[in-house]
């Protein structure tokens, strides 16, 4: 019997066990998936949870009810990855784990250790973080009382997961404050190390002067070295800094250390693949998707949905010794929530940059891209219920995991 294993049950992980269970013959494949977390997060939600709009129940559910029968998971850390034995060293009891195809998809995470000072005895005072959990839950309490003074959005380094969210924190907090009446004493401030906000050349043009009109500063081409919690200052390595009362910040992602450990990872721990079929640059048995994966694209939960489309037939074929045919294009595509109950959809691929137009049905929608709409913000709530639903478990959405030129005004 041949022996898939799958490291990792996030969204990447899960989404394709649940697809292999449906296309492996159960007689004649045994699939494996470990994950040391036994609590699945919806991340899109944690944007929400400092500003009171979701809560505990509506990012959280057992890993568990996501995983299909006939998959075994085993819950335990991993220690080691040893592909010239083809197997993974597991961290409980010691096991041993042999596989003929390995997928990773251990995701990314946030450093805020990489970042000398974040962590000091500031940490979730006067500076904090909304990519975890705890974190939004730490800053939504913090900010129920928060009278105001200068805060500070910041980005430490490139990639990151969900690059538009620091965006739309900062767009939420606009709508936040002036709901508490307070927007006149709260000084808001974007500081990242892109040129711009949006930097396709469309977008930016469409978009380009949003910040300005809800009177958000931005900070550009800025490369954070430290930060010095006593004086609360963001510093950048050519020594600019830039003064805060409440920072919130975007840490350092890597991925998982076992990667780095193992000998699969660039600097940042993410597996180099390539970029169409996700295999392994240094394998031929292991894939990277997700997250995991070194790719020239968004580190997004729909990067991961329309990946895992393509991957699954391409799977298939190359088991079977036939070329892989079908190439992932690089497509993601985000709902930026805007405030006030609006919204912007972006949707782009590797060669194609965000473009105006109607999605997903062309000259329809019902969502408008690169437009602000209240459609678009129902969008983002309704994803919500696709994500547990649909999405997770591996069912057909209705939307082409290629991107299409279809609906859009070049």
């Amino acid at each position: 019997m041949k022996k898939l294993l799958i490291l990792g049950a996030g969204t990447a992980g899960t989404m394709i066990a649940n697809k292999m269970s449906h296309v492996l013959s159960r007689d004649e494949w045994k699939i494996t998936i470990v994950d040391q977390e036994e609590t699945h997060y919806y991340q899109p939600g944690f944007l929400f949870i400092p500003f009171g709009i979701y809560g505990e129940n509506d990012v959280i559910k057992p890993k568990r009810d996501y995983i299909p029968p006939g998959v075994e998971m085993i819950l335990s850390e991993i220690e080691l990855i040893e592909p010239e034995e083809n197997r993974v060293r597991l961290v409980k009891d010691g096991r041993i784990l042999h596989y003929d195809y390995l997928i990773i998809a251990t995701g990314t995470q946030p450093r805020p250790d990489e970042t000398p000072g974040l962590t000091e005895d500031e940490w979730r005072k006067s500076i904090h973080d909304f990519y975890t959990y705890e974190g939004a839950v730490a800053l939504a309490k913090t900010l129920r009382t928060w009278q105001g003074g200068r805060m500070v959005v910041n980005i430490m380094e490139l990639p990151y997961k969900c690059p538009v969210a620091p965006l739309e924190f900062i767009f939420l907090a606009d709508w936040y404050f002036q709901q508490r009446n307070l927007r006149d004493r709260v000084e808001l401030t974007l500081v990242t190390p892109l040129p711009s906000a949006f930097t396709k050349p469309r977008a930016a043009s469409l978009l380009g002067n949003i910040l300005e009109e809800k009177n958000i500063n931005i900070v550009t081409e800025f490369y954070p070295e430290r930060v010095e919690p006593d004086e609360k200052l963001l510093i950048s390595y050519d020594e600019v800094e830039v003064p805060y009362d409440l920072l919130v910040t975007v840490p350092v992602n890597m991925g998982a250390e076992v990667i780095g450990r193992s000998g699969l990872g660039d600097e940042l721990n993410h597996v180099p693949v390539d970029k169409h079929t996700f295999l392994s640059k240094q394998y031929d048995n292991i894939f990277a998707l997700g997250d995991a994966a070194a790719l020239p694209t968004s580190k997004a939960g729909s990067v991961a949905h329309f990946a895992a489309e393509v991957f699954v037939e391409n799977f298939l074929r190359y088991i079977e010794g036939q070329e892989m045919l079908i190439e992932f294009d690089g497509h993601a595509n985000c709902f930026i929530e805007s405030g006030f109950g609006k919204g912007i959809l972006i949707d782009f691929n590797y060669d194609v940059e965000p473009l105006p137009g109607k999605y997903p049905l062309p000259g329809i929608g019902p969502f408008s891209l690169l437009q602000e709409s209240e459609m678009n913000h129902w969008g983002k709530m309704m994803f919500r219920w696709m994500y547990w639903n649909i999405l997770l478990k591996g069912k057909e959405m209705p939307i082409t995991a290629q991107m299409t030129m279809a609906g859009k005004w070049s």
